[in-house]
């Protein structure tokens, strides 16, 4: 690789790096604002919102692509305010899945409006 295109490369890089993080703290701080919870917390509920009815707790850390143990500790919080339920899997005691709580759907459908604006906002 030629040092110009390597230059451009990492430049092109940098830039991806920084529109992330633009878009990342605007929705960070608009929904914390607006509706009490981060862009994680968004996230987790909006894969449990779209799931067909249970989500393995490991899918989730997949879609939201945070560590297991910081999607664990996501998933503590929401739990604790009541948006999600987790259960043991039946069939895998060592499975847990989580599911979206009727107040959790609430505050997605709420904050999915805010989600959606920030996006238009900030990548368009």
């Amino acid at each position: 690789m030629s040092d110009v295109a390597e230059q451009g490369l990492v430049q092109e890089w940098h830039e991806l790096l920084a529109r992330y993080s633009a878009v990342f703290t605007t929705l960070e701080c608009r929904l914390q604002e607006r509706h009490g919870i981060g862009a994680n917390e968004f996230e987790a509920l909006e894969r449990l919102a779209t799931c067909d009815f249970k989500c393995r707790s490991a899918d989730l850390t997949g879609a939201i692509h945070l560590s297991q143990s910081a999607t664990s500790r996501l998933v503590a919080r929401l739990e604790k305010e009541g948006l999600v339920e987790r259960a043991l899997c039946e069939l895998d005691r060592r499975g847990i899945f989580v599911t979206i709580t009727d107040a959790g759907r609430e505050r997605y459908l709420a904050a999915k409006r805010t989600h959606r604006e920030v996006l238009n906002e900030t990548l368009r």
